[in-house]
């Protein structure tokens, strides 16, 4: 159970991804449902750690404050500048005793120094993607993803792709009810796939042209109902090519691997929250049986609807 978090800054760190992870974990949510975990920023040494901005940080933990903790989660930091030798250590120290470590924006740098990123998929902001790829050659580097989980390192791209990989995280731990109301409280979307693009690839539509986003909202309103992308084109007045090739533009993914994402997330919930059977959940959320659901949930989550619940399950 993750109940352990350090995040671990040196000279340079910059505030705003620091402050992403001090909000995903370093907020008390128990009352909301949400698991408490004991968070803490650590630095070579306690004392002043200056920031990108100007200003300096008093943090109150030495590097010795990472042995503990079951997630060692890493910043953006200066990847123009020697990584201290401590923090490689706890880093290395942290991966060998199977912690988890997740980095945020150019925070991929240090992993890549530590030697934490040698033969794994991993991430960073796109602007310095081909730079990770160069300065860490055996490193296997996705620039167009939002964040990636090659247990037990977790990389993820630009500030707000953070918060991603970390509600990522609250999901595989603690289920889809607790890391949806994680973001609730955060005011930021659920779930957002990893697999999602970084950037538009292609300039967005005129202003007079429609938006996808009441369309998504709909179809989270009908995932019960078939959804064929010629109906799907037709309304938001779209030829189906025109319409494929928007959806990727603006989520990164297909329509179908979009809508079947948005089914087994509803189908955690309600494994989680209702004692509504295996099938009954398949109808509910659009897969019409049993056998589609299991198939679905074993390729996007790794296990079984009935496993899923064993573990997240709570008493209806």
């Amino acid at each position: 159970m993750l109940t352990n978090v350090a995040a671990v800054v040196f000279d340079g760190v910059a505030p705003f991804e620091l402050g992403v992870l001090c909000e995903a974990w370093g907020v008390d949510r128990r009352e909301q449902g949400v698991p408490y975990t004991e968070f803490a920023v650590a630095a070579e040494r306690p004392g002043p750690v200056k920031t990108s901005m100007g200003f300096d940080l008093e943090v109150h933990h030495g590097i010795e404050r990472l042995d503990e903790a079951d997630l060692v989660a890493v910043p953006a930091m200066p990847r123009d500048k020697p990584v201290p030798l401590a923090v490689v250590d706890a880093l290395q120290r942290a991966h060998d005793r199977g912690a988890r470590i997740l980095s945020v924006c150019i925070g991929a740098f240090t992993l890549g120094a530590a030697g934490l990123l040698d033969g794994r998929q991993c991430t960073t902001h796109w602007m310095y993607s081909e730079e990770l790829a160069e300065r860490f050659p055996l490193a296997k580097v996705d620039p167009g993803v939002l964040y990636v989980d090659d247990h037990p390192i977790i990389t993820s791209a630009g500030s707000a792709a953070g918060l991603d990989a970390c509600l990522h995280i609250m999901r595989k731990e603690w289920g889809a009810t607790a890391a949806n109301m994680a973001a609730r409280r955060m005011v930021t979307p659920p779930q957002r796939d990893g697999g999602q693009a970084q950037y538009v690839r292609t300039p967005m539509p005129d202003s007079s042209a429609e938006t996808l986003a009441p369309l998504l909202t709909w179809i989270m309103e009908h995932l019960d109902e078939r959804h064929a992308v010629q109906d799907l084109a037709d309304r938001v007045h779209m030829s189906p090519r025109t319409f494929a090739r928007r959806f990727r533009d603006e989520t990164g993914t297909t329509p179908h691997q979009w809508i079947i994402q948005q089914r087994v997330q509803r189908a955690e919930e309600l494994l989680e929250r209702t004692d509504l059977s295996v099938e009954q959940i398949s109808i509910e959320v659009g897969f019409g049986n049993a056998a589609a659901l299991r198939h679905h949930f074993a390729q996007i989550r790794g296990t079984s609807p009935q496993h899923y619940r064993q573990t997240f399950g709570r008493a209806v």
